[in-house]
């Protein structure tokens, strides 16, 4: 089995936080990236890809990219990439990293031309497997009047917009082998498949491969990555202080300003999705589960009223709990009470909402 090196492959990562850029970046470096561009949102990557392409450069042989990000997070940088004429290259493998792994993300993410969806909390393993799925099992792209992207067949589902996508067999497609002229087909039935040589895998091995032909990295590697990952942990803990007093002064403006909880929630939202997708990376999956509890109940349309607050802190005050006491994997019997105590403090101000509803109710009805 070939032996990859990723000295001669060039990447771009797209992160917004910047610990987690970071980190990601050094992962990469561990397993032998050298040429790697990083950018702080889908803005800066989109100003950077249009200037390769003025200056006739093909652009990355890979491009890994937050979902969530601002001005333009990933879904529409992804978009961008397979649909735009300033794109050097339409056809680069894209790896869709985000916490929020939920179904929907994830069928946003392959409808705008993802090829590949990486969930956080990651490992130097689950990215160092994700890589290998590109290159070695790399999609053929399908174009028809309404949609250009990676071909989803291999997840038994139609392109959007074709919904009877699978009953074409491929030999009444029109099959192209370069990538250089892409013009939309004419009519509604067409479709083009576009199946390039795998450049990638070439750039990784050093040389063309036997089809079918599978590469790898030396076990010491990952092992070095995953090393990495734990030294980071360090630094995880103050990051994530950080954001849990974000948090907590987000619930006190919340409770002064009553009329700006809206937005309020969004950011509380927003830094949940974060400390859901972080922990697990960096030793603590608790935070990761407390993460997405406060992420689920802080989403667009969440109550917003004194009680939500409350609920909000009471998840502040678990995971303030994890990062003071190093409560590392799942805790065991400690992980298990808060994640009791937290359910009780949720229950008791629901109950607390409940009994004021039904007293203004009483009182409206007196």
């Amino acid at each position: 089995m070939a032996v990859y090196k990723f000295d001669r492959v060039s990447i771009m990562v797209c992160e917004d936080n910047a610990f987690v850029r970071r980190t990601l970046e050094d992962v990469l470096r561990q397993f032998g990236f050298e040429r790697i561009t990083m950018c702080k949102n889908g803005q800066e990557a989109i100003e950077n890809l249009k200037l390769l392409k003025q200056a006739k450069n093909p652009g990355p042989d890979l491009i890994v990219a937050d979902l969530v990000m601002a001005p333009i997070n990933g879904l529409l940088l992804c978009r961008w990439c397979r649909s735009a004429k300033e794109t050097p290259n339409r056809m680069v493998p894209f790896i869709m990293l985000s916490g929020a792994a939920d179904q929907d993300y994830v069928g946003s993410a392959r409808d705008l031309g993802a090829t590949e969806f990486l969930a956080k909390p990651f490992s130097g393993e689950t990215v160092y497997k994700k890589l290998l799925e590109v290159i070695d099992f790399p999609r053929q792209f399908v174009m028809n009047q309404n949609y250009f992207g990676p071909d989803r067949r291999r997840k038994k589902e139609p392109p959007p917009g074709e919904t009877d996508r699978r009953e074409k067999a491929e030999e009444d497609c029109t099959v192209v082998y370069s990538a250089e002229k892409m013009t939309k087909p004419k009519a509604e039935s067409d479709v083009f498949l576009f199946k390039p040589n795998n450049y990638l895998q070439e750039k990784c091995a050093g040389g063309r491969m036997n089809p079918g032909e599978r590469g790898e990295m030396p076990t010491a590697v990952i092992e070095q990555a995953e090393q990495k990952l734990e030294r980071a942990a360090l630094d995880f803990t103050k990051w994530a202080q950080d954001y849990l007093g974000r948090l907590s002064d987000l619930c006190t403006q919340a409770l002064l300003e009553p009329g700006r909880r809206t937005q309020q929630f969004v950011e509380i939202n927003q830094v949940a999705l974060e400390l859901r997708g972080q922990g697990g990376t960096f030793g603590y999956p608790l935070i990761s589960t407390f993460g997405k509890m406060l992420f689920d109940s802080s989403r667009e349309g969440c109550r917003e009223d004194d009680a939500q607050v409350e609920i909000v802190k009471a998840h502040v005050d678990a995971m303030r709990a994890v990062l003071r006491e190093k409560i590392s994997g799942d805790g065991g019997e400690v992980g298990k009470a808060l994640i009791a105590a937290l359910r009780e403090g949720i229950e008791k101000q629901e109950k607390a909402r409940k009994a004021k509803n039904d007293e203004l109710k009483e009182q409206a009805g007196g």
